[in-house]
């Protein structure tokens, strides 16, 4: 009954945003919009017969299509993608009608869910389920292919700037690392991310070093799942996130790299996403006990794990709120007049 009354209030606010005069009518991302909420309330109405909240909605599909939507990990972003993106979906397109600006959303909800498809798509065929791969499982590549083509869209898009007085950009820009207590503090939160996705992702490729085999078995033993999600979730925070969390490094340090605005959003959509789906998957009831994170250590790698996802998120807040120390370079006699408009 949930399920059904949140589908219908989609339907309804879907319908009056359309039915206002606006811009939103020639912007084919509010039409992407509107068909992944709908996908939106599919995912929490599984999410919500697999707690148990609700029962006889989604047997036949699991059955007979997605079995591995019933498991953890299936579950845990089940959970994320019918109330994160659920209600990122909602906001952006009240703000598409409204004429307000929705691109920063965007950007975390193209960010998560591509790390959301990429995990799950490739953890299905990689992983037990993928002996017997069924018709519905394609649904997935549109899935993974319209959230690229929106955060190519919007970063081909020249962004709204705030406006910024040269002068303020010049001094901001003239100050070293350590000038920047926050900036400093957002580095070393970096390196120690940095440090802890090369050394996971090595733990998954099965690194024979003593610390690496201690760790899987002792701290993480659900990165030896044979669904596979955890594995591929290690991966891609190896060969996509860590390059990107480098990157930031040089972005903190180098004045000018404008590009931070778009891509933290994009890391930190990514990375919440996948850690919320590990880190619940690694304690949920559905995965077996020898997997779950044993209950002496368990106060230790969630902590960790938290601190982990959080330092994305915090970098992207951080460049969304004061954006002068990423702004082009300012010529000295345009920093002159006092003020420019970016």
């Amino acid at each position: 009954i949930l399920a059904i009354g949140i589908m219908v209030l989609t339907t309804i606010f879907l319908l009056a945003n359309l039915s206002v005069k606006s811009k939103t009518s020639t912007d084919p991302l509010f039409y992407v919009f509107a068909v992944f909420s709908f996908t939106s309330v599919v995912s929490i109405t599984n999410a919500l017969q697999h707690t148990g909240l609700i029962k006889g909605f989604m047997d036949f599909y699991i059955s007979k299509e997605e079995p591995y939507l019933s498991t953890a990990h299936g579950i845990m972003m089940s959970y994320w993608d019918g109330v994160v993106h659920y209600g990122l979906l909602l906001i952006m397109a009240h703000h598409m009608t409204a004429g307000k600006p929705f691109r920063s959303l965007a950007l975390v909800w193209a960010g998560s869910m591509i790390a959301s498809e990429i995990v799950l798509i490739t953890g299905v065929v990689v992983g037990k389920y993928g002996k017997n791969l069924l018709p519905a499982f394609w649904r997935n590549a549109p899935s993974l292919v319209l959230p690229i083509w929106v955060a190519a869209k919007l970063l081909n898009r020249p962004r709204e700037l705030s406006i910024i007085p040269a002068d303020k950009v010049e001094v901001e820009q003239k100050k070293t690392l350590l000038s920047r207590p926050t900036d400093l503090l957002l580095t070393l939160g970096l390196m120690g991310s940095i440090i802890f996705t090369a050394f996971r992702g090595f733990v998954v490729l099965e690194c024979s070093l003593d610390f690496c085999f201690t760790y899987i078995f002792q701290y993480e033993p659900y990165m030896k799942d044979s669904v596979g999600f955890p594995k591929v979730t290690m991966l891609v925070f190896l060969f996509y996130v860590l390059p990107l969390l480098m990157a930031c490094v040089y972005g903190l340090y180098a004045p000018g790299c404008r590009w931070m605005l778009d891509w933290t959003l994009v890391l930190a959509g990514a990375v919440a996403q996948m850690q919320w789906t590990h880190l619940g998957a690694s304690v949920h009831s559905r995965t077996p006990f020898t997997y779950r994170i044993p209950r002496d250590e368990w106060r230790q790698v969630v902590t960790l794990n938290l601190l982990y996802t959080a330092v994305p998120v915090l970098l992207a807040v951080r460049c969304y709120m004061d954006q002068t120390f990423f702004m082009k370079s300012v010529p000295q006699e345009q920093a002159s007049n006092g003020k420019k408009k970016n």
